[in-house]
């Protein structure tokens, strides 16, 4: 028989169970009333490794006046065999003297950002995102985990907590984990229990609400307005009282007029006296993330990876580029406005195949010339042919209807700017010039290709730099809502993470579901012509 799931209820029981091994700790902070999903928070953070630490406190400075702190579910026993069979390593119900010393009103208090506290719930509920990041700052410190997992359930919540630990510097990371819902569509929450059966069959408005809105915004529906009436009416039909509904960018909880990218659709209601509240991601497409940066700086490699971590199509844009310049090279033809280009452009059949791990295979007029392109010689040549205004109005033009449905992660010098300037995420992923020069000597060192002296290559580096953004059409410049990450001294794999990161605080892991199985179900490649 397994041993029954130790139940610390002092902060010196915490503290001699943190010392009982060197192992990680995986936190994961609770208010009791564990349902199903908890129990996926606690299954997800158990794939880590390490010990899951189960925290289980009611938080009064979450609380307002004439809000539920008293009735709020509190079943300990419950909690201590959901939490032992999804997986837990032990459950911490602290004291209320263990994290506020001094009482609630004597401990010194952690401000949420004020953008983001101050919008959806903020209004409703002042002071409570206050305790909210109080409450975790406390946690963080006595247990100091390596992770934090929260539901994506309590969307604000959680990107005031990131922006928390972001701006706090904290050394912990937060595992987002994605909205569980009951098969009425309610998503899981302990308020849940408060709803009589009849309220329980009005609270399922608030579900079909979001996602009537949802349907019409996959229909062509952009105009905010419109969007919110439609679920608003839905919701007054059924009698629910409605506190908020409104259409908020996901990353900055800022209203949203238009939906030109993912955008957050997010409701508290009443029904009876219980409050709820839920989200649902509206996007007219699937989401992009659009890479750009200077050449050399491993836009390829990180952006395969990116698109495979995150289930979507990986788009080579350079790869379209290099095609046409080796082509022009192959033909004799200079890098110049003539008619011999307008005719090359006209028949061009250019092809690209996903191939396992993420790589992709580029056909040019039935012809493989994955490996040609890569040669020093057309590197030399592909920023002077990507500046002519025939090729890039081509090839532009083919990468934009690539996108019209989503789906992609793309990568070249002005995907942000000038192909996809709405894509959900854009990155100008760069690194010191010095860097991309050893980083090129290696590349071609591996492929048993000759390699230039370092300060050749910085050399040929630096001019290109100046040719791409001072050419005319479309120069390489950062977009202004472009985050830069400068990859120095970062492993590939750090500089993935990081973009997987951003791209999850502004598109749920709930919408992501349905985005992998369309990308799963669409064609191996995609066709330039």
């Amino acid at each position: 028989m397994a041993a029954p799931l130790p139940l610390l209820r002092s902060l010196a029981e915490l503290r001699a169970w943190i010392k009982q091994s060197p192992e990680a700790i995986q936190l994961v902070p609770t208010m009791g009333g564990l349902h199903a999903a908890h129990g996926g928070l606690f299954r997800g953070a158990r794939r880590f490794g390490g010990r899951v630490l189960v925290s289980v406190f009611v938080n009064p400075l979450q609380f307002g006046p004439g809000e539920d702190f008293e009735r709020y579910p509190r079943s300990l026993d419950q909690d201590l065999a959901l939490a032992a069979a999804a997986g837990a390593d032990a459950l911490w119900a602290p004291q209320l003297e263990d994290l506020y010393p001094a009482g609630p009103e004597g401990l010194t208090q952690v401000q949420p950002a004020a953008a983001l506290g101050a919008q959806l719930c903020g209004p409703w509920r002042p002071g409570h995102f206050q305790g909210v990041c109080t409450v975790v700052a406390r946690l963080l410190a006595l247990v100091q985990p390596q992770r934090l997992f929260l539901g994506e359930k309590d969307w604000q919540q959680l990107q005031v907590l990131r922006r928390m630990v972001a701006d706090l510097g904290l050394p912990v990371e937060i595992v987002a984990c994605p909205t569980q819902r009951e098969a009425d569509g309610l998503p899981f929450s302990s308020r849940n229990s408060y709803l009589s059966p009849l309220e329980r069959q009005r609270a399922q408005a608030l579900p079909e609400a979001l996602a009537l809105a949802a349907a019409a915004a996959r229909a062509g529906e952009q105009d905010g307005p419109r969007l919110q009436q439609l679920a608003l009416a839905h919701l007054r039909a059924r009698g629910l009282q409605v506190e908020y509904l409104e259409l908020v960018q996901p990353h900055s909880l800022q209203p949203l007029p238009r939906l030109e990218r993912a955008g957050l659709l997010a409701a508290a209601v009443r029904c009876g006296t219980t409050r709820l509240i839920d989200h649902l991601t509206l996007m007219s497409r699937s989401p992009i993330v659009a890479i750009d940066g200077p050449a050399g700086a491993g836009k390829s490699t990180v952006t395969r990876l990116v698109a495979r971590q995150l289930g979507l199509v990986y788009l080579d844009t350079g790869a379209m580029y290099r095609a046409v310049t080796w082509l022009l090279q192959d033909l004799g033809l200079a890098a110049e406005e003539s008619p011999e280009l307008a005719a090359v452009l006209g028949q061009l059949d250019l092809r690209l195949e996903a191939q396992a791990q993420g790589d992709q295979r580029v056909l040019l007029n039935g012809k493989d010339v994955t490996a040609a392109i890569r040669t020093a010689t057309v590197t030399s040549a592909v920023s002077a042919v990507a500046a002519l205004p025939s090729v890039r109005a081509a090839l532009t033009a083919q990468q934009q209807r690539f996108g019209s449905s989503g789906g992609l992660v793309a990568e070249g010098r002005d995907i942000g700017t000038a192909v996809f300037p709405h894509a959900e995420l854009k990155v100008f992923l760069t690194a010191t010039v010095a860097e991309r020069a050893r980083r090129r000597a290696a590349d071609l060192a591996a492929r048993g290709l000759p390699v230039p002296s370092l300060s050749q290559l910085e050399q040929e580096i630096a001019e290109r730099d100046q040719s791409d953004s001072s050419r005319e059409v479309a120069p390489l410049c950062r977009a202004e809502d472009a985050l830069e990450l400068v990859s120095d001294g970062l492993s590939i794999e750090q500089v993935v993470e990081r973009i997987v990161g951003w791209f999850q605080e502004r598109v749920p892991l709930e919408a992501m579901a349905a985005t992998r199985a369309t990308a799963a179900a669409g064609p191996a490649g995609a066709e330039a012509s």
